[in-house]
């Protein structure tokens, strides 16, 4: 068995790592730390273009595990083919809630609250007051309830929502009441004030917020993207941000990174951050303690964490 294992985070920096494993770092540099055929376990580089996180995999042989530092795996899907059957790709679930859902977060308070319009007074030195619609006693409908999902129901939780609604690819009962499937979204959409996005990006849900789907929101509903930009049909909701019937908060586009120039920019009612859902500083932490669990496991042969799919099973 091939025994060395790939970080994008120095070695030296994750304390309780297993003995046994050879441990290389690379972060998507030029050259690779070592054959990549002798590489077991491979920890794709966090925040990096897909191109770069699969390049090794054609020269990995021997490679048993990929783990993403993501929520989402859509950017090393590509890559996959080319490994050989029984290799399991895991996710990085339990990371990322905090820092997502906090970011849902202030994405919806600063855009019903108007806060970039009191940055740009501030910029003028003016001082510009008005009414504004608060997230009490609105209708939230998340869309998509992972890990991600019910961490952001967690924090709305406090702020006297009047519903929230759930929708996840099965409809199923969870803690807080129950999930819809995506079959309900007609019924579900017209009736919520606030639609947070956050699914990850699959063949069902790429292009999952469409005309139709944008059209059954309700007149000055808004939309939260933290998700992927492909699940929202860009053309779409520049048409609808541009007639000023809806408004949008987006940490993801598409295409992404948003070009200089590109009609989001200056759409009326939109809010844009730049992908900054996951880099805060409570993901390092997390991170490290993924990466010390797994790896224990993956050592002693245990059961390893957020198996999302193994390579040559069926639906692979």
């Amino acid at each position: 068995m091939t025994a060395d294992v790939w970080l994008p985070i120095p070695p030296e920096e994750i304390e309780g790592l297993p003995d046994g494993p050879d441990y290389l770092f690379w972060d998507g540099g030029e050259e690779f730390p070592a054959d990549p055929a002798d590489c077991a376990f491979y920890v794709v580089p966090y925040m990096r273009p897909s191109d770069l996180c699969v390049r090794p995999l054609p020269e990995m042989s021997g490679v048993q595990v990929v783990q993403t530092l993501s929520a989402g795996i859509d950017h090393v899907l590509p890559g996959l083919g080319q490994l050989r059957p029984g290799v399991r790709l895991c996710n990085a679930r339990g990371v990322h809630e905090a820092s997502t859902s906090e970011l849902a977060l202030a994405l919806i308070l600063a855009s019903l609250r108007g806060i970039p319009d009191f940055v740009r007074a501030q910029d003028r030195g003016e001082w510009a007051g008005g009414f504004h619609p608060a997230l009490a006693d609105k209708n939230a409908l998340i869309v998509g309830y992972g890990s991600i999902g019910e961490a952001i129901e967690d924090r709305l939780a406090p702020f006297e929502l009047a519903r929230v609604a759930r929708v996840a690819r099965s409809g199923r009962t969870s803690a807080r009441g129950p999930v819809h499937p995506f079959t309900e979204l007609p019924v579900l959409l017209p009736e919520a004030d606030v639609v947070i996005l956050s699914t990850p990006l699959t063949e069902t849900t790429q292009g999952l917020v469409n005309a139709d789907f944008l059209a059954r929101m309700k007149d000055g509903a808004l939309l939260v993207n933290v998700a992927r930009g492909p699940v929202v049909d860009t053309k779409a909701l520049l048409t609808e941000l541009e007639s000023r019937r809806i408004t949008a908060a987006l940490d993801v586009t598409d295409p992404e990174p948003l070009p200089p120039g590109h009609p989001l920019w200056q759409a009326p009612g939109v809010l844009i951050s730049p992908h900054v859902g996951g880099p805060t500083s409570a993901f390092l932490p997390r991170a490290k303690r993924l990466l010390t669990d797994q790896l224990s496991r993956f050592v002693n042969h245990e059961p390893l964490r957020n198996v999302i799919l193994t390579t040559g099973s069926t639906g692979a």
